[in-house]
C-alpha cells in the first residue's frame, strides 16, 4: 500500500527541521595538493578483546576526563623495572597500515572487537604560523585517538575521513600515535548487525600529517549549474582564525578564466560565474581542468570536470543529453591479494574491469568506497553512484543513529562533490517499509538536496508482487515521491524462481521517473560448468542473465542497471562448503579474476547498447 500524502509531508517538514541543527566539519579537502607527510607503514598492534585496555576493572575509560589516566593509550615509560605495566607496544606484533587485520593475520579471520594501533613518528619542520593536522582516510568502526597520552578525539562511522589538529602538541622527536580501533557491530549502529559483506577492522586507509597555513581552505565546491548554460557555482570554507583577510582567488588557466571572491565573517565566499568555451566531461571525453584556489598563503589545485546531470520526466540527462547507465555494482575488496581494497593500484583494477566489461557507470555499494575510486573514475570517463550503509533493519526510532547516518552522508558527500565522475548519492539499500523509515530517509534526502543540488538522489528499494497476479511485480515504494530516481533490486530467477520465470514476468512502476535497475543476478562457482538448471554452475548465471535483461527492457522506464556484482566478495551469510565457503559467489568475475560465461552475456549487451546510442547520436 503506499503511505498517504501527510505522511511524507511530516517526513519533509521532519527533515527540514533536522538539518537545521546539522553543521558537518568536512576533513581537509584536496589532500593530493597539500604538504603531508604519511603514516603509512607498520604499526604495532595489541588485540584486546576485553577491551582492557580503554576500561578498567569496574567499567570505566580511562580517558574519561580526556586526560588518559592508565590503559594502553597512556604515555608511560618502559624503562623502570619497578613499574607494572603489563603491556608493551615495542615488542608487539605489527599490522600495515592502511589494512584490514583479517587478511593480515589468520588468528584475527573472524575477529571482531578492539585493536590498539601504535607508532611513533617526528614532528614535520612547520613554518611560522603553520598548523598541522592529523588525517584518517577511514578507520572501521570506531576510532579513539590519542597523541602522548592526550585524547584527541573518537570517530564513528567505518570509511569516511577525519581528522584532528595536532598543532602545538607534537613534541620535535618520539611522539606516540595511538589508535584504538573497535569494529563490533551494534544494532543501532550504521550498518547495524547484519549485512552480506565482510565486516573488516582496522585503519583501512590513508593516515598522513597535513601542513597547512594558519588560515586555509578547508572545503570548497565548483560545479555547473544546471539550465544555466556554462555557469558555475563556486562556495569556499575557510578555516582559521584570520578568516577575512584577503580575498579568494579563483582560476583556470587552460580556460583564461580568473575570478575573485569576497569572503565574509564566517568564513566562507560564494559566487556565480559564466565559464566560456569549458568542455564537458563524459564517459566519452573525460576533460579534467585544473582549477586553482588561492586564499593568502593557501593554495589548493585540484584536476575537475564540468558536467551536469539531471533528469527530465523518465530520461537521466548527462549534459543535457539522454543516457543510458551501463553498469556495474562493486564491494571494496582486492580479490587477489584479499581483504579490503584501499589502494589506487586497487582502484584502478576493479575499474578496469569495470571498463572491459563496457560499462560507463558503477555502484559503489553498500558504504563510501575510497576516495581512489572517484578520483580515477574522473580519468577514466565511469560515472558513479555512492552510498551509505543505511542497508536493511537501521534503527529508525533513534536520534542518534540517525546522527550517525547524516553524518557519515555529509561527510562522503563534502568529500566527493568535486568528483565529476559521482552523478548519484544513495541513502539505503533494501530497506523495509515503515513510517519511521519514511522519516529517517526523508532527513537524509534533505540532507542531499542542502548539501549538493547538482547530483541526482536515490536507493536501492524493495519490490512486491500482487497475489491475484503471481508475474505481476509492482514497485510503488513511497519513498520513490522524494528520490530522482526509482532505482529498486530484483532477482526473479535467482530467490524468485528459476530464470525461466523472467520470460513471464511483467513490471508496474507507479512513478513516471527514470528506472534504474540496482541489483539483479545469480551465483556461480567459476569452473563448475552443468546444464542451465544447476544451481551455481556457470551456465545457471549465463541463463539469468540471457532472460532477465530481455525482461527488463520490457519496463518502459528503463534508464539503466547495475547487476550484482563485479567480483566476488567475502560474506560470512555464505557457508555452502565447496561451492561458497564464504564467498557471495554473484560476482560476473571470480576471486582468482576469471571471467565466467555471464560476463560476456552482459558485455555484449552493452556493447551493442553502447553502438546503438553513438549511432543514434550520429543520425541526430
Amino acid at each position: 500500500m503506499k503511505y498517504p500524502v501527510r505522511l511524507l509531508s511530516l517526513s519533509l517538514l521532519l527533515a527540514s527541521v533536522a538539518l537545521a541543527a546539522a553543521a558537518p566539519r568536512p576533513a581537509i579537502a584536496s589532500l593530493p595538493s597539500r604538504s603531508a607527510t604519511s603514516l603509512n607503514g607498520k604499526w604495532r598492534v595489541i588485540v584486546d578483546p576485553y577491551d582492557n585496555g580503554f576500561y578498567n576493572y569496574r567499567y570505566e575509560a580511562y580517558d574519561a576526563t580526556g586526560r588518559v589516566t592508565g590503559g594502553f593509550a597512556e604515555d608511560r615509560p618502559h624503562d623502570d623495572p619497578g613499574a607494572l605495566i603489563e603491556y608493551n607496544f615495542d615488542t608487539a606484533p605489527e599490522l600495515y597500515v592502511p589494512g584490514d587485520w583479517n587478511s593480515q593475520d589468520e588468528r584475527l579471520f573472524y575477529y571482531e572487537g578492539s585493536v590498539w594501533y601504535r607508532r611513533t613518528f617526528d614532528a614535520p619542520a612547520l613554518a611560522a604560523g603553520d598548523r598541522c593536522f592529523l588525517r584518517f582516510g577511514a578507520a572501521n568502526y570506531e576510532a579513539d585517538v590519542y597523541l602522548n597520552g592526550n585524547k584527541l578525539g573518537r570517530h564513528i562511522g567505518g570509511f569516511t575521513p577525519f581528522d584532528f589538529e595536532v598543532t602545538g602538541r607534537m613534541k620535535p622527536t618520539g611522539n606516540s600515535l595511538v589508535a584504538r580501533v573497535n569494529n563490533q557491530r551494534h544494532r543501532d549502529a550504521v550498518p547495524t548487525v547484519n549485512t552480506d559483506w565482510w565486516n573488516y577492522g582496522g585503519i583501512t586507509r590513508d593516515v598522513d600529517l597535513v601542513t597547512v597555513p594558519a588560515t586555509f581552505v578547508r572545503d570548497y565546491s565548483v560545479a555547473l549549474q544546471r539550465g544555466a548554460g556554462d555557469h558555475i557555482a563556486v562556495s569556499v570554507q575557510l578555516d582559521g582564525v584570520d578568516r577575512t583577510a584577503g580575498p579568494v582567488r579563483l582560476a583556470i588557466p587552460e580556460l583564461g578564466f580568473t575570478q575573485t571572491l569576497t569572503v565574509d565573517a564566517e568564513g566562507q565566499a560564494r559566487g556565480e560565474f559564466a565559464l566560456p568555451g569549458v568542455e564537458r566531461w563524459s564517459p566519452e571525453h573525460p576533460r579534467l581542468y585544473a582549477v586553482e584556489l588561492t586564499a593568502g598563503r593557501d593554495r589548493v589545485t585540484e584536476q575537475m570536470g564540468f558536467r551536469t546531470i539531471e533528469t527530465r520526466g523518465t530520461d537521466i540527462l548527462l549534459n543535457g543529453q539522454s543516457i543510458f547507465l551501463r553498469g556495474i555494482a562493486l564491494h571494496e575488496e582486492n580479490p587477489f591479494r584479499g581483504g579490503r581494497a584501499w589502494s589506487e593500484d586497487d582502484a584502478r583494477l576493479l575499474l578496469g574491469w569495470a571498463k572491459e566489461l563496457g560499462c560507463n557507470f558503477v555502484r559503489l555499494a553498500h558504504y563510501p568506497h575510497s576516495v581512489h575510486l572517484a578520483r580515477l573514475a574522473d580519468e577514466m570517463g565511469l560515472m558513479l553512484w555512492e552510498e551509505i550503509p543505511v542497508y536493511w533493519t537501521i534503527a529508525w526510532e533513534n536520534p542518534a543513529t540517525l546522527a550517525n547516518a547524516r553524518a557519515q552522508l555529509a561527510d562522503l558527500i563534502l568529500r566527493d562533490r568535486n568528483r565529476a565522475s559521482v552523478v548519484v548519492w544513495s541513502v539505503a539499500n533494501e530497506t523495509p517499509l515503515s513510517e519511521p523509515r519514511m522519516k529517517f530517509l526523508g532527513t537524509l534526502v534533505s540532507d542531499v538536496r542542502a548539501l549538493d543540488p547538482t547530483r541526482l538522489v536515490s536507493a536501492a528499494m524493495e519490490v512486491h508482487s500482487d497475489p491475484a497476479q503471481p508475474n505481476l511485480r509492482i514497485v510503488n515504494d513511497p519513498f520513490g515521491e522524494l528520490t530522482d530516481l526509482v532505482s529498486f533490486n530484483e532477482y526473479v530467477g535467482w530467490y524468485d524462481g528459476l530464470p525461466e520465470k523472467c520470460d513471464h514476468v511483467e513490471w508496474r512502476v507507479e512513478y513516471q521517473k527514470p528506472v534504474f535497475i540496482s541489483e539483479f543476478g545469480g551465483g556461480a562457482l567459476a569452473g563448475f560448468h552443468a546444464d542451465a538448471l544447476t544451481r551455481f554452475s556457470e551456465e545457471f548465471q549465463e541463463d539469468v542473465y540471457r532472460r532477465t535483461i530481455p525482461m527488463l527492457l520490457g519496463i518502459p522506464q528503463l534508464c539503466g542497471m547495475s547487476p550484482w556484482i563485479l567480483v566476488d566478495f567475502r560474506s560470512p551469510r555464505r557457508p555452502l562448503p565447496e561451492i561458497q565457503d564464504g564467498w557471495n559467489r554473484k560476482g560476473l568475475i571470480s576471486d582468482r579474476g576469471e571471467r565466467k560465461l555471464a560476463f560476456k552475456v552482459l558485455r555484449e549487451f552493452y556493447q551493442e547498447k553502447a553502438a546503438a546510442e553513438a549511432a543514434a547520436e550520429t543520425i541526430n
